[in-house]
């Protein structure tokens, strides 16, 4: 009998090096075990020396199978991959049958996406199992040298990088052999370009009899789409299913043997690229989503409808002779196209580099269209020629952005960053590279960014990583081909949008530990920010988070609180969803986060202890990483087969992560204790998050609409209503003197009752002049205008935006607190009412202390009162019903007949409200207000009154 002889390649092609396999020798019990038929396997268990065959009945009939010249059938090839909350678990399974009449080599060749981490593989040999456990990579070394020594089979399986591409197994069997690959990985998806994208490679390499893809997903967030785009090519049209439900969906791929085939004679298979699956999720709050499960929490961020802020961007460009050719002509290409996608905002400039330094322009411009225009120009008249000095350039482009800033040229809120293209390691001045990191580092300012892409392979793709981690950028691999101009655009739209900047994450420390990277230099539109730690769910009823960010226009302070055990019952319903997703995102990303550490540590020591750290969590969960080995052995662990991969220090060690850079600076302190955070100096900050006064100290507009103003010197509350058509705008305070405005927006009923439409504010605005700023509020958002520049909020957050001394606090669902200094503050109230009510809407409230610092030229249906009238209630009587007596009020020159009665006040109670006491003027205020309610209507949401 022949020997099996196998030879196990792990190959990781484009970013990192290969795992090697070598069976060096089969031990008689596993040749003994091949004792099988030419033309099949028994369909029946065996056993041999003891030892229980598995049944390979499952397999079904296997003589129809469609065979290459070689005679290797590919009996099934499956993957099942379910993603959990943006962790993926996959299995990839292959099932092959040698029916040639002679040994040969069966391969086992997939894909897996850069970043996961492989955690299981598993071969079966004619039903003889081997399984695969982690070890410490001395360790397994060590073994490999003992089995070797005893004449075992003997190999190892280790991996020097997390930029995984191919693995591939390559096993010489006997005649009749079936074999089965099965490989596990898992992943977290990042978000990109506002959308998630699972990729799935799919090349068996020959026509399987049975061939399906399927991928499940479960996101508590609720799924806002899935799709499937046709990346296989239009000749699998129609075939892929998607089932779609609130928060789960379901996609299949099951092409018939028919349909594989490349035409329908052909014995090749169609079946030759990626399957792709697109989602996103709904997000309804700004502050993010905080998921909590099995004593983890992980906290997706990802804001939307946000401005961009400025950004300053250098792009320093490689033209030495190795980018020569395609390189740099599709380098022209994408170039040309990002320039065009500057904003007006922006400020840039070029430089390009081969043994010299040479700059567009000596300073950062504006990218007007005339100076974007002549960047292309120069671009166009690059010629590739010479050596590379990768220190000069780097080091001149931080000077432009370090005098700029000197200058005062850079806007405070803008983001600055370099984006470096090269091909190869430096050959003119400075060549060592840890000399070039250093001088980087020590020359760039904190706040700056620096993002490295590198073309082909000449390139040191390790250092690009450890320069660009190293301050606060990411670095990214792309191939020197036809494709190079649309992978370079693509990374660009990764960066080309920063919404926020020194974003930070604080979480009641007393209740949560072990929490991964929370602070962060940017955020990147279409991106995502993850958080994860370890929360006391046990002592613990809610978790709390606080995030604070710099936006276009404002500070931001966003909350979310969070049910520790809200998942619960959805997840233990779900027989799909993984139960410790929460564990091994949490994992996922610390040991990511640990692997970048180690890059940068500055010594030896402190390297050696991240080292320590990154092996036990690898050990623990499972998982390869740098510093494991997994060993593939059999049930009676005495055949072992290891996998050894030579390293390559030209590979990268860790994968970038968009919008995660660390060490961004804590400038924010006191939102409550625990968190110290201040997104503002703390002056600014209000003492109290509703308006300073008491419940019935106020000047309040609530319901259909009822106004009741406080007149403190008389300790009275006077009310009147206000009936006016829905569209129409009332202006409640205009003050020229202080330039303040606020004005409230009626809409009706949803029909009339008793015939009379009622009428509510469904929006109100408030305008601060002297600021330019600008606050709308109806009830779905709440925003914030400065000029062309806006940012929001909904009702669904808890937050916080802070401009200009000028402080909006929302409570979600409840209220708005607006606070402007220590000058004045309002508060809008939310009554929320049944969706499917016959005629209630939505509607808003606002509360004005009468402590409100407003100037004599104070006008408005309430902004008149700010100047307290004389009033003069006398001659109470009975009214026409009993429990309302009226009386007689002078005010203003004019005798009124009034009825005391009782308002609400709906500040401590939404739904029912606090009686208040009143006297009512009847007729829409006549006589207690100035004129008639109509002279009160104004055009715009901003509008001032007119002076009388």
């Amino acid at each position: 009998m022949k020997h099996l002889v196998c030879l196990m390649v792990l190959y990781f092609i484009s970013e990192v090096g290969s795992f090697d396999l070598v069976i060096d020798e089969i031990p008689d019990e596993v040749e003994n075990l091949i004792d099988v038929e030419i033309d099949g396997f028994p369909p029946v268990s065996k056993t041999r020396n003891g030892r229980y065959q598995r049944s390979t009945s499952d397999w079904g009939y296997v003589e129809d199978l469609v065979e290459d010249d070689d005679k290797i059938g590919l009996y099934s090839y499956k993957v099942q991959s379910t993603i959990t909350s943006r962790l993926a678990n996959t299995m990839i399974q292959a099932k092959m049958v040698n029916n040639a009449k002679r040994s040969q080599h069966v391969v086992f060749d997939v894909q897996v996406p850069k970043g996961a981490f492989i955690d299981n593989f598993t071969m079966d040999v004619n039903g003889i199992t081997f399984t695969s456990s982690i070890r410490e990579k001395s360790e397994a070394r060590r073994m490999y040298s003992q089995a070797k020594a005893k004449g075992k089979a003997a190999g190892i399986v280790r991996s020097n990088a997390l930029d995984m591409e191919n693995f591939k197994t390559e096993v010489n069997v006997p005649p009749g052999t079936r074999i089965q690959f099965e490989l596990h990985y898992q992943e977290m998806i990042r978000r990109k370009l506002s959308s998630y994208e699972h990729v799935i490679s799919m090349k068996p390499g020959r026509l399987a009899k049975h061939m399906e893809v399927d991928v499940r997903i479960i996101e508590p967030q609720g799924l806002r789409y899935v799709h499937v785009p046709s990346s296989l090519g239009d000749h699998f049209d129609g075939i892929t299913t998607i089932s779609k439900g609130e928060k789960k969906a379901h996609v299949s791929f099951k092409p018939t043997m028919a349909q594989q085939r490349k035409c329908p004679t052909c014995s090749s298979t169609a079946v030759d690229g990626n399957f792709v699956v697109q989602y996103d999720v709904n997000r309804e709050k700004t502050g993010g989503e905080l998921e909590i499960f099995n004593g983890y929490f992980i906290h997706f961020f990802a804001p939307e409808n946000l401005d961009p802020l400025p950004k300053n961007i250098l792009f320093v460009i490689d033209v030495s002779g190795s980018m020569w050719g395609l390189k740099m002509k599709q380098t022209i290409e994408a170039m040309k196209a990002i320039l065009s996608e500057l904003r007006a905002a922006d400020q840039f400039s070029l430089i390009d580099f081969n043994h010299n330094v040479r700059c567009w322009r000596d300073n950062l411009v504006s990218a007007t269209p005339a100076q974007v225009e002549d960047a292309k120009k120069y671009i166009q008249t690059i010629h590739p020629n010479g050596g590379t000095n990768i220190n000069e350039a780097l080091l001149r482009a931080t000077f432009i952005l370090n005098e700029a800033q000197n200058l005062g040229m850079l806007d405070p809120n803008s983001v600055s960053m370099i984006v470096l293209v090269s091909d190869g390691d430096p050959t003119v001045g400075e060549l060592k590279l840890t000399t070039i990191q250093k001088n980087v580092k020590q020359s760039i300012k904190d706040e700056f960014s620096l993002f490295c892409l590198g073309i082909g392979f000449d390139v040191d793709y390790d250092f690009l990583q450890r320069i660009a981690t190293d301050n606060r950028g990411m670095a990214q691999r792309i191939f020197g081909n036809q494709e190079t101009s649309a992978q370079m655009k693509k990374f660009y739209n990764q960066v080309s949008t920063p919404l926020l900047k020194k974003i930070q994450f604080n979480y009641p420390q007393e209740s949560v530990s072990d929490v991964t990277q929370s602070s962060f230099h940017n955020y990147f539109g279409g991106s995502e920010i993850v958080v994860a730690g370890k929360v006391d769910t046990e002592n613990l009823q809610h978790l709390e988070s606080i995030v604070t960010a710099t936006a276009a226009n404002a500070e931001l302070v966003m909350e979310t609180l969070r049910d520790v055990e809200e998942l619960d019952g959805f997840m233990k319903k779900d027989k799909y969803a993984d139960p410790e997703f929460t564990k091994k995102l949490w994992a996922y990303l610390t040991v990511n986060q640990m692997l970048a550490e180690r890059n940068t540590a500055p010594t030896a020591a402190l390297k050696r202890n991240i080292t320590k750290s990154i092996l036990q969590m690898s050990l623990d969960h499972h998982i390869v990483t740098p510093f494991t080995a997994m060993l593939i052995e059999n049930s009676e662990k005495d055949e072992i087969m290891l996998a050894d991969q030579p390293k390559d220090p030209r590979r990268g060690c860790c994968s970038g992560t968009l919008g995660l850079t660390p060490n961004a600076p804590n400038n924010n302190k006191g939102i409550p204790a625990w968190a110290n955070v201040t997104a503002v100096p703390v002056s600014f900050m209000p003492e109290q998050r509703s308006p300073p006064v008491s419940a019935v100290s106020i000047n309040r507009v609530d319901n259909d609409p009822h106004f009741i103003i406080y007149l403190p010197k008389s300790q009275r509350n006077i009310c009147f209503n206000i009936n006016s058509e829905p569209g129409d705008i009332l202006n409640l305070v205009s003050d020229h003197g202080t330039g303040v405005v606020v004005n409230g927006q009626l809409i009706g009923a949803k029909k009339a009752e008793n015939k009379k439409l009622n009428t509510y504010f469904g929006k109100i605005g408030f305008y601060f002049k002297n600021k330019g700023l600008k606050v709308e509020i109806n009830t779905e958002t709440i925003t914030l205008k400065d000029g062309s520049y806006s940012i929001a909020l909904t009702w669904s957050d808890t937050g916080h935006i802070i401009r200009k001394q000028l402080l909006v606090s929302v409570k979600k669902e409840s209220n708005v607190t607006i606070t402007v200094g220590e000058e004045m503050s309002f508060m809008v109230l939310l009554h929320r009412v049944w969706k499917n009510h016959p005629v209630n809407v939505d509607f808003l409230g606002i509360y004005i202390p009468p402590e409100n610092q407003l100037s004599p030229e104070a006008h408005g249906l309430i902004g008149q009162f700010a100047a307290e009238p004389e009033v003069y209630i006398h001659h109470q009587r009975p009214g026409q019903i009993p429990e309302k007596p009226q009386a007689t009020m002078e005010v203003k020159g004019n005798k009124l007949t009034v009825t005391r009665g009782l308002q609400k006040d709906y500040r401590t109670d939404r739904v029912f409200g606090t009686n208040v006491q009143c006297w009512f003027v009847h007729n829409s205020g006549k006589g207690f207000i100035d004129g008639h309610y109509k002279d009160y209507l104004v055009p715009h949401l901003y509008s001032f009154l007119k002076k009388p």
